[in-house]
Order: structure tokens, then C-alpha cells, then sequence
């Protein structure tokens, strides 16, 4: 009994420390970062960034894999990541949609919510502009002006955080666009030719000719340092204080220390001299905003996502 024991205690020692390094050994195989648009866009840029600080760090192959499809549904891209064994293999970057609604507009696959958050990193420099000769230089002064003149919004389509929020504020602010419409892209050459009296785009397509456009406002967590002037649609309606946000998600199940080596990368990444220097080229927001709190934050915007679509029925 006594030699059973011994070799039992052994036994259970040694499986103890097998499990033990096999959690430790992760990644030992390559790692997936699954972004639900095409290449090229913030997200993008910045998930490559970590993908490429992540291959560095641990020695595996690290790619981002494009699944466009992820503004307002159906996520292929998150979906993918839902189905995927929860063992950090597989790493969402996904936008506001994705964990605030993914799970409530009839996905089974993503019925009930099936991500974490790691952490929030991006906000889009999103604004409200108008050509530089409009009559008005602010929302103030714009809701007047539509009292009486029809006005024609230009946006990247109704489902997007940012659009919501633009048709939002106009009810608030007491009135009503004159007609709007879905681009597939919003710049400088939409004001110029007149195909739209405001858009509700990012600031970095509009930069070439920020010297000739007005900044109305900006949907953003804060001001955009580039238009230092313009107000946050927070600032204006506090109750319509959202943004189009990024982040990286993992399945619910993943185990904590497999998060902790992806967040230790990623923070340092977002944080890094090369990433901060994409912000202040773009106007977008970099930072890293921790599980626990990002966590809050998508728990918020539930909230006032459900309020805003009321508002608009």
C-alpha cells in the first residue's frame, strides 16, 4: 500500500507538471487574428502591428486573416472564431457590433454571447463634416440652417455605430435630414462636388483638404487632437456618448494564462512609439483599455445602443 501510494503520488505529480507545461508552452503552433474587413483600414494596421510584435515575442508565425463582413453582420469572421477550439489559437479583432449586438440579432452561433474582451484599442476617428463655405460652423448652428433647408447626409451605411449616432443627435437637436445615403467612399471629393451637404466619415480620408471642410463634431471617445475645436457628440447630448471602438476578443473559455501572454503583447504594441505615431497621422484614438473595463464599457453600450434604436423607430 505504502509503495501504491508513493507511486500513485508520483503519478499525479508528474501529470500535475505535464499539464502545467503544456499551458505554459503556449503558442507552439501559429496564431490567427481574425478581422471581419477587408485590409488596409485601422484595424487593420494595428492588429498587423500585433500580429508582428506577437511572432517576435514567442517565436511562432502570427497572420491576420481578413473575413469582411463584421459592421452590422452576420460576422463570418466572428462566427469562425466562435466555432474555434477556446485555446488562444484564434483571436478576434473585432468593432463595437460584433460583442455589443453579434448575439442578439438572431446569429445562433453567437447566441449567447460567446466572447471576452482582452481589451479595447482603437476608436475610429469618425465626424460629422461639412464643405468650408457652408453656412454654419457648428451643430448649433447647422440644426437651425435645417429647419428650413434640406440638408443631404452621406454615410457609410444605417447599421454603423456612427450613423445611428448622426441620425440620433439630429432628433435631439430638433431636426430632420433632408435625404441620406450609403457611399462607399466618403472624402473630400464628396463635399466638393455637392453628392452630400454633410458626411458622417473618418477624419483620415478627409485630411487632404482639412484646410477647406469644417469639423462639425466628432463620435468619439474624446476630441480628436487634430480638430481640437470640434466637440465630442457627447459633449453635445451626453446620452449619445459612444464610439466605433476595436478590440481583441477570445472565446469565453480560454484559459487566463493564454490571455495573459496575448494582452501582455498587444498593450505593449498599441502603446509602442510606431503605434501612437498611426494616431497622430490618422486622428484615431490608440490606447489599451484593460479586460475589466472593457468589459464595463461593452456592458454600457448595450445599453445605450438598445436606447438609440428606440429613438430612431
Amino acid at each position: 500500500m505504502k509503495t501504491t501510494s508513493i507511486l500513485g503520488g508520483a503519478l499525479a505529480l508528474s501529470m500535475a507538471a505535464v499539464g502545467g507545461a503544456a499551458l505554459a508552452d503556449y503558442p507552439e503552433k501559429p496564431v490567427s487574428f481574425i478581422v471581419p474587413f477587408p485590409p488596409g483600414d485601422l484595424e487593420d494596421v494595428l492588429t498587423r502591428m500585433i500580429a508582428d510584435d506577437f511572432q517576435a515575442e514567442y517565436g511562432v508565425a502570427a497572420a491576420v486573416v481578413n473575413k469582411p463582413g463584421g459592421g452590422g453582420g452576420p460576422f463570418p469572421g466572428a462566427i469562425e472564431v466562435a466555432n474555434a477550439p477556446a485555446d488562444g489559437y484564434m483571436i478576434g479583432s473585432f468593432v463595437i457590433g460584433v460583442p455589443v449586438v453579434g448575439h442578439q440579432i438572431g446569429i445562433p452561433e453567437l447566441s449567447p454571447e460567446k466572447f471576452d474582451p482582452l481589451g479595447i484599442f482603437l476608436t475610429y476617428p469618425f465626424v460629422i463634416a461639412v464643405a468650408g463655405d457652408a453656412p454654419y460652423d457648428d451643430m448649433e448652428g447647422l440644426a437651425e440652417y435645417a429647419q428650413t433647408n434640406e440638408l443631404a447626409l452621406g454615410h457609410f451605411g444605417n447599421v454603423l455605430t456612427p450613423t445611428q449616432v448622426t441620425m440620433a443627435l439630429a432628433k435631439t437637436m430638433g431636426f430632420e435630414w433632408g435625404s441620406d445615403a450609403a457611399f462607399d467612399a466618403l472624402d473630400c471629393n464628396t463635399l466638393a462636388s455637392g453628392d452630400a451637404d454633410v458626411i458622417n466619415t473618418t477624419l483620415q480620408l478627409i485630411l487632404p483638404c482639412l484646410d477647406s471642410v469644417k469639423v462639425l463634431a466628432s463620435i468619439t471617445d474624446d476630441r480628436i487632437p487634430l480638430v481640437p475645436d470640434a466637440p465630442t457628440v457627447g459633449e453635445i447630448e451626453p446620452s449619445l456618448d459612444i464610439a466605433l471602438w476595436n478590440g481583441l476578443f477570445v472565446h469565453k473559455d480560454t484559459p487566463q494564462d493564454v490571455r495573459d501572454k496575448i494582452i501582455a503583447v498587444a498593450q505593449k504594441t498599441v502603446m509602442s512609439p510606431r503605434a501612437q505615431q498611426v494616431a497622430k497621422d490618422t486622428g484615431g484614438l490608440v490606447y489599451w483599455q484593460n479586460a475589466e473595463d472593457s468589459a464595463a464599457r461593452i456592458k454600457a453600450d448595450i445599453e445605450k445602443v438598445a436606447a438609440i434604436e428606440a429613438m430612431l423607430e
